[in-house]
């Protein structure tokens, strides 16, 4: 229940913990009072005369927050971040100081991507802002009301950072929470995602628009940071809940849970141009138009947080009768292929295509066969992998004409790793059965992920696959 008054100026309380050692991390107690905070009263309200409407929250006391109703970025709660193109990601964009970059409009924070030209070449320039050192804080909810701008290249983003990365040592030991990122090709999806390790892992959840886009109008991005447990909002719905995560040096013991997220973090927000993930900027891309708008940040913390949390025992699934790790893999149950349970079709970077199961098989149809290996996609997750053990996959396939699929066995939450290898094999009109063996030699995982890649493979010709199976052998 959220209750609106105007906000007065509210001191926030600062409590500084000295930076222990990583051996001290053991030292929890039952309810601790809000941890440390750099915020001070200055950084909490917009001035009397910028008076804002900012809700209450039940349970909840106002950090710090800013409304960007100031003629210009309030420095006291935010630092400019430059750096050269190419510092992350393969990125094209250079973060600069600039305030054709950054800047206060109608109330809005604006962080605008410019196109222009350098030696003969297209060149970008972009903006970053962080509250590190200013408005750093250790647990709380954060909100935030965003735009985000719409084409190809496009990667608007708010997420946090920990003060300082040194102290479980760096990404992704050090954590990451990524409140919220848009690709700008495919601005209906939203992704909130947490990084720690090492190795690294993740775990990431979306949340989609129908109808609409994230590039039409103002959107609410929220996570409520606790020890034990991290969960992602968008416009009040609840679409990401992680509670375990770890943190360590390859090959060492894993430093005590809730480690890294026990430590203070930083907002930041930035638009980025290319990279890795979204691919570069063509023709379609509109800079006129690249603007990522931030109405305001909000950051509220409870009274107290019980920092006596224990890690959540992991769970595996059980194979079926027949010991196989597949579950409908005869296709025998025409299933939902959009939901996370067994079986899920999927399309990213232009692929175009339908999945549908009949005649106890799964009919996979591309119109476009999209960018990446993974545009066309047919996915089994939460298949068990433990180390040690060696396994067996199987599977039927036949095409409407000779072309090349991919098939793997993923890690979605350990880095993205293979533990079974990315492998080609040609399907043609007549019907193969293809087996493999493989050993799982990373750490125990419930979450591998059995994967048929169509995309980009020079064919949109239809796949038939059926009698699949992964088994345990030794």
């Amino acid at each position: 229940m959220k209750n609106y008054k105007a906000l007065s100026f509210i001191a926030a309380l600062a409590m500084m913990v000295s930076a222990a050692g990583c051996g001290d991390k053991n030292e929890n107690t039952d309810n601790a009072k809000a941890p440390e905070t750099t915020a001070s009263a200055e950084t909490t309200t917009e001035a009397a005369s910028n008076e804002t409407e900012v809700p209450e929250i039940d349970g909840y006391d106002l950090l710090w927050n800013d409304e960007f109703n100031a003629d210009a970025l309030d420095e006291s709660k935010w630092n400019y971040e430059p750096h050269e193109p190419g510092w992350t990601n393969e990125e094209l964009q250079e973060y600069t100081t600039s305030t054709d970059n950054v800047f206060i409009r109608d109330g809005k924070l604006v962080i605008k991507a410019i196109k222009s030209e350098k030696d003969g070449k297209d060149y970008y320039t972009s903006g970053k802002v962080t509250g590190q050192n200013k408005t750093d804080f250790t647990y709380g909810k954060v909100v935030v009301s965003a735009k985000v701008p719409e084409g190809q290249g496009l990667w608007p983003a708010i997420w946090m950072m920990p003060k300082d990365e040194s102290y479980y040592g760096q990404w992704p030991k050090c954590g990451e929470i990524d409140i919220m990122e848009v690709l700008g090709n495919n601005v209906s999806t939203a992704y909130g995602t947490l990084h720690y390790g090492e190795p690294h892992g993740e775990k990431q959840g979306t949340w989609n628009l129908t109808g609409q886009t994230y590039a039409d109008s103002f959107h609410e991005f929220s996570v409520e940071w606790e020890p034990g447990e991290i969960r992602w909002y968008i416009d009040g719905n609840l679409y990401n809940t992680v509670n375990d995560w770890f943190t360590a040096v390859q090959g060492e013991d894993e430093k005590p849970y809730p480690a890294p997220f026990d430590q203070p973090f930083f907002v930041q927000m930035n638009l980025a141009v290319g990279g890795t993930w979204p691919g570069n900027p063509d023709e379609t891309t509109n800079f006129d138009n690249a603007e990522f708008e931030i109405d305001y940040v909000r950051v509220y913390q409870k009274p107290e947080y019980d920092t006596n949390v224990k890690k959540p025992e992991k769970t595996y699934r059980e194979p079926l009768e027949d010991g196989n790790y597949i579950y409908n893999g005869d296709f025998s149950e025409a299933e939902d292929l959009t939901d996370d349970v067994n079986w899920k079709f999927l399309l990213f970077n232009g692929g175009e295509g339908a999945a549908e199961i009949k005649d106890n098989m799964i009919v996979i149809t591309s119109e476009k066969e999209g960018t990446e290996d993974y545009s066309v996609q047919l996915v089994q997750p939460d298949i068990p992998m433990i180390k040690g053990k060696k396994y067996k996959l199987s599977f039927d396939a036949y095409a409407d004409e000779e072309r090349e699929i991919i098939t793997c066995v993923s890690a979605p939450e350990a880095g993205w790793i293979r533990y079974f290898e990315d492998t080609k094999l040609t399907v043609t009109p007549e019907k193969q059965t293809f087996t493999y063996e493989f050993e799982m030699k990373e750490k125990d995982d419930p979450k591998g992920r059995l994967e048929y890649n169509l995309g980009h493979r020079g064919s949109t010709a239809t796949v038939y696959i059926s009698n699949v199976r992964i088994e345990e052998i030794a």
